[in-house]
């Protein structure tokens, strides 16, 4: 085994170099939809498995502290191809319709001799540029028999959605003009709601209790009044959709009982679809070894942003709590990437489009926002790498009735400023306090710290030209 990995490493390293005929290195970016870090066993996760996921991270690297600048669909995904800000690229919330006039990584790459395509879940109204080939869900998209949008003609396929998607991304490949190199974007629409499982998993977790979060009961107690305001508890908001859905909580129970089922149904349902994707992930990473790809392809896994799984007894996004703002972040490139390895440096999905740039050697735009992560991948960030990371969600009114907010978040602390319809601050010790209990904003202990986090929130609104509340 380790023989035929040191062979392996070799040529890779061959193909970086330019030797073999290899060239510049192939891209398939992995991205669902609401996948909490905390929901991967690679993470950690005591109750969700994810081995085809976790053979990413055995083969590469996983950033401990990755993070979304807004915890929204199609914020994340105008990130990600712009390489700013909501604020600079213009998709501040799921309302707005994506500019695709502007730059955009993939142009870049497809200008640079890339082929390029993007199949599955787009979510961002307009129709995709800077591709050779797409293929997307309308919307949210149906996970059975879905209609696609190919090259602005809808077509309706039989079958569960995760699974036509691999489906069209094998076909694809297989397809390509193979004297290219490729950027493919592989974005699946689960687990995302309404968590319909498909029959191969639908039995997973039957007849099984799943631990409940140990911050299942929060009462929101010493908090800003924005959390307790929002409307994403298990009960009574997702109780109602799963009456609205047709599987509706006993009559008998009471709201204690009731926040209890919701959570038996939601967890299980979400760690169904996350099966599937999983099962689907390694047939992908198995065509890559079968066709001989792996060696010079670097494939990136991530979401679109985190998600409540019954913390806090809520389900949803949108705070800046670490389920929402935390994602998983796995990549996978061997001729930089130790296997196994592991990084603490702070990683945005501003990062994801100069990284890209980078390992493809084309030049990064001076107007991207974030950094490129090569440092990091080859196991040396630099010593002036960020300490600090800005988030800025705006959506108001929305269906979940999270307010506005922005902050600052370092190694050990986090700052919150709600400055819609109040104006409410909260501060938390991460290191003391990681489940995000107890807000010590206003504790004379720690105001020195929050001095300094005021300071870097100003500085990093000032550096990033935001002038939006």
């Amino acid at each position: 085994m380790q023989a035929r990995f040191n062979r392996v490493w070799i040529v890779a390293v061959l193909a970086l170099a330019g030797c073999g005929g290899a060239g510049r290195p192939n891209f398939i970016y992995i991205m669902t939809d609401d996948h909490a870090a905390h929901m991967l066993s690679a993470y950690g996760s005591k109750i969700a498995s994810t081995p085809n996921l976790d053979r990413i991270a055995d083969g590469g690297m996983l950033f401990e502290n990755a993070f979304v600048t807004n915890s929204l669909c199609a914020p994340s995904r105008a990130v990600l191809l712009s390489g700013k800000y909501s604020h600079k690229n213009g998709q501040l919330s799921n309302r707005d319709t994506f500019d695709g006039s502007q730059q955009t990584f993939p142009k870049l790459m497809q200008q640079a001799g890339y082929e390029t395509a993007m199949i599955g879940k787009w979510h961002l109204k307009s129709e995709p540029t800077g591709f050779d080939y797409w293929k997307v869900l309308p919307g949210q998209g149906r996970y059975h028999d879905p209609e696609f949008i190919e090259m602005g003609k809808r077509v309706r396929h039989e079958g569960y959605v995760t699974d036509l998607i691999t489906d069209f991304v094998l076909q694809w490949l297989e397809n390509r003009p193979e004297e290219r190199p490729f950027l493919l974007l592989y974005h699946h629409k689960a687990p995302h709601g309404p968590w319909e499982p498909d029959e191969k998993h639908r039995s997973m977790f039957v007849g099984e209790t799943i631990a409940e979060p140990p911050h299942f009961n929060d009462d929101f107690s010493n908090r800003a009044s924005a959390v307790a305001d929002a409307e994403s508890d298990l009960e009574p908001e997702l109780a109602n959709r799963y009456t609205r859905w047709g599987s509706p909580p006993p009559r008998e129970m009471d709201a204690l009982g009731r926040k209890k089922w919701v959570y038996q149904r939601y967890v299980k349902d979400y760690m169904r679809v996350v099966a599937s994707v999983d099962d689907n992930v390694g047939r992908l990473l198995d065509y890559l070894d079968a066709a001989d790809l792996a060696a010079n392809t670097v494939v990136i896994y991530t979401s679109d942003n985190g998600m409540f799984v019954g913390d806090h007894g809520l389900f949803d996004k949108r705070f800046m709590y670490e389920e929402p703002l935390r994602v998983p972040l796995l990549v996978r490139y061997p001729p930089l990437v130790r296997p196994g390895s592991r990084t603490q440096a702070m990683a945005l999905n501003l990062d994801f489009a100069p990284t890209i740039l980078d390992l493809a050697g084309i030049p990064v735009p001076e107007d991207m926002q974030g950094r490129s992560l090569r440092p990091a991948l080859g196991g040396d960030a630099p010593g002036n790498w960020r300490q600090s990371v800005y988030y800025h969600y705006y959506e108001y009114p929305s269906s979940h009735n999270v307010y506005p907010h922005y902050g600052v978040r370092t190694e050990r602390y986090k700052l919150i400023r709600y400055y819609k319809p109040v104006d409410e601050w909260e501060m938390f010790d991460l290191q003391a306090d990681p489940l995000e209990l107890n807000s010590v904003y206003a504790d004379p202990e720690h105001a020195e710290a929050r001095a300094e986090l005021e300071a870097e929130l100003a500085r990093l609104r000032a550096e990033l030209q935001v002038t939006e509340e």
